[in-house]
């Protein structure tokens, strides 16, 4: 499987908010390292990484650290997350001026 296997895979609703984040991803860190690495589309930089994964109910993405998306947690108190991720459910939408700092964070380190 690679990259746009899994996305191809996901439910359209899903999918179109999933690749959205991976454009964005792909604008701000064009030479970003993509694999599968943790099952998941995961981006990796010299300093940090991001993966955007598929869950039974809701998509999310990851990051491995509170710090890093606590500015979007700020904005966006009833996002539903864990330690260092956020999960998104279908009625979510996803505010991407918040979520480029998320991605700046994660990928920097």
């Amino acid at each position: 499987m690679d990259v746009d296997q899994y996305f191809s895979e996901m439910p359209e609703d899903r999918r179109i908010k999933a690749q959205t984040v991976h454009s964005l991803i792909l604008d701000l860190y064009p030479h970003a390292q993509i694999s599968l690495k943790y099952k998941m589309p995961t981006y990796e930089s010299e300093k940090g990484w991001f993966a955007i994964g598929n869950q039974k109910n809701y998509w999310s993405i990851y990051t491995c650290s509170t710090e890093k998306i606590e500015d979007y947690l700020v904005k966006h108190p009833e996002a539903k997350h864990g330690k260092g991720c956020i999960n998104f459910r279908k009625k979510d939408d996803v505010d991407l001026q918040a979520m480029k700092l998320v991605i700046q964070k994660a990928m920097s380190g």
